[in-house]
């Protein structure tokens, strides 16, 4: 490892190397106290660098493809162990990184969540069912899903720097499970984070067998290299978790090239109240929203960003404590040095776009990278006249409240929605707003990936049955989940059919007759449990 004055290396094709003639530098940030946090130069990429990625990673998917899951499941699971034993120092850096707290949230929350899904993904590549080995024996055709043939390019966020990090987190998890290398951009807010976990990377990778090019890692590189690595054909698929201007840069280059790119944008994740669930508990209902959109300092994908009320006495009793709470909540630590003036630009959008300040407003006078909580209002009829405006995320402790005008025009608001991640519904326990459900509920459902009731939407659990996606622009595609295996790794496969291909010259789970092991596969419309 380089000396922690110099510039600090890159993972390429299984070794650590020296940036080639880097396009600048950058360091990290403490954002609690809003000062550089270290020596450590962090270098810019450029093409050279990127290139040569590209490149071992397209060796590497060659090697890839004939490997057993039982050698990438090796992988996953030691990897999984190395970043347990480096649980002190990696919480300890993230912490200084991003300000999120060592205990509760990173030490014993998304560590052990970043380690588990790497498990169930190494259980995924081992099953093999997630491939879907199907046979028509009648007409002697088969298919099943098998990896794309290049390295999968990962961008992580800000917010997340063990789960969702592009070196560690569900997307590189179910690129790799399902065989594909992967080239990970680290992200600027937590660099060094994102080293240590590099370095577990490796240390698996070398003990498990798998190609040297199989995991790469680059800091940073300008956002015209990154479009072209995106539009490169080595490249052979794209995964994101970001802003939506970002994302809608890496979908236009994507398309032009036909890149496949999964992209996780913006969501408001709205919440409707309906009336007897006012009546019933509008406080401890205001209390959960308050609690929910402070988590994280309101820099959750799956915050509630916009809360939408029916007419009446109860939604004015629970504006009052909303506008109570959020003044009296502490302003969070953001994560980067423009998020206060990012979050104060998207408060003074919303304004104009017709909302009404109620509480906070204001960079906070702190420190650090901070925002005041802050609560606005608009009407009903102004948020059906003016939807795209209103919707416009706001990444921090900001919530909207929608008051409707009619219970009616409670579904009119649901129609006017942009596609989001989550949608909420709270009612009466005892049945009185079911006819108002009922109503609203269809509306909402083509709106979200995943419908919620009497919950608030914030935190994803890692599910098989989870749908962590949505209709656009809240993702790429409505057909997809970033959390949740094994259906996360269908993004990274192609579908291989093969028509009166010799039985030895099929891959195994597609032979009538095969070796020891189990898979269960679709023979002429019936499960089977096949031999591997």
């Amino acid at each position: 490892m380089s000396n922690p004055t110099s510039m600090q290396p890159i993972l390429v094709d299984g070794r650590w190397v020296q940036a080639q003639a880097p396009e600048g530098s950058f360091h990290a940030f403490d954002p609690s106290q809003g000062k550089e946090l270290d020596a450590h130069d962090y270098p810019i990429s450029g093409w050279a660098d990127l290139d040569a990625m590209l490149d071992a990673g397209q060796r590497a998917a060659a090697a890839m493809a004939t490997l057993p899951g039982e050698r990438i499941g090796a992988f996953l699971d030691a990897y999984a162990a190395a970043i347990e034993a480096r649980a002190d120092a990696l919480v300890e850096t993230a912490h200084r990184e991003t300000g999120l707290p060592l205990e509760g949230r990173l030490r014993n929350g998304e560590l052990p969540r970043t380690t588990g899904q790497l498990r169930q993904a190494a259980n995924a590549a081992r099953d093999g069912s997630w491939a879907r080995p199907t046979i028509d024996t009648a007409a002697d055709l088969r298919s099943m899903l098998r990896p794309l043939g290049g390295p999968v390019l990962v961008l992580g966020p800000n917010n997340f720097p063990f789960a969702f990090n592009g070196i560690s987190g569900g997307d590189f998890a179910a690129a790799i499970a399902a065989g594909n290398p992967v080239i990970a951009k680290a992200h600027p807010a937590h660099p060094h984070t994102s080293l240590l976990l590099a370095e577990a990377a490796l240390e698996a990778l070398q003990s498990s067998g798998l190609p040297s090019g199989a995991v790469q890692m680059f800091f940073h590189t300008s956002n015209e290299l990154g479009l072209r690595v995106v539009a490169d054909p080595r490249t052979a698929a794209v995964a994101f978790t970001g802003s939506r201007p970002a994302g809608m840069a890496i979908k236009a280059a994507a398309d032009a090239a036909g890149t496949p790119a999964y992209l996780e944008m913006s969501s408001v994740n709205p919440v409707f109240v309906l009336g007897g669930a006012l009546r019933e508990r509008g406080a401890a209902i205001a209390a959960e929203l308050a609690a929910s959109c402070a988590m994280g300092a309101g820099q959750f994908c799956t915050r509630p960003g916009v809360t939408v009320l029916p007419p009446g006495a109860d939604a004015d009793a629970f504006v009052q404590e909303m506008q109570r709470l959020t003044a009296a909540t502490p302003a969070g630590v953001l994560l980067t040095p423009r998020s206060p003036q990012l979050v104060a630009e998207a408060v003074n959008a919303l304004r104009d776009a017709g909302a009404e300040l109620l509480a906070g407003g204001e960079i906070a006078d702190t420190a650090g990278y901070a925002f005041q909580p802050t609560l606005l209002k608009v009407s009903g009829s102004r948020f059906i006249e003016a939807p795209r405006a209103l919707q416009n995320e706001a990444f921090g402790q900001v919530s909207l409240l929608v008051l409707s005008e009619s219970q009616a025009q409670l579904q009119q608001i649901a129609q006017a929605l942009e596609g989001n991640l989550t949608g909420t519904i709270y009612s009466d326990t005892g049945g009185a707003d079911d006819a108002e459900y009922d109503a609203l509920a269809p509306a909402l459902r083509h709106r979200v990936g995943r419908l919620i009731n009497d919950r608030m939407p914030t935190g994803v659990a890692v599910s098989s049955a989870q749908n962590h996606g949505g209709p656009y622009p809240s993702t790429g595609h409505p057909g997809f989940t970033a959390v949740g295996i094994p259906a996360s790794l269908l993004r990274f496969a192609a579908l291989h059919s093969y028509d009166h291909v010799r039985q030895e010259r099929l891959p195994i789970a597609l032979r009538d007759a095969n070796p020891t092991g189990s898979l269960v596969r679709l023979v002429d419309g019936q499960l089977t449990t096949a031999d591997l």
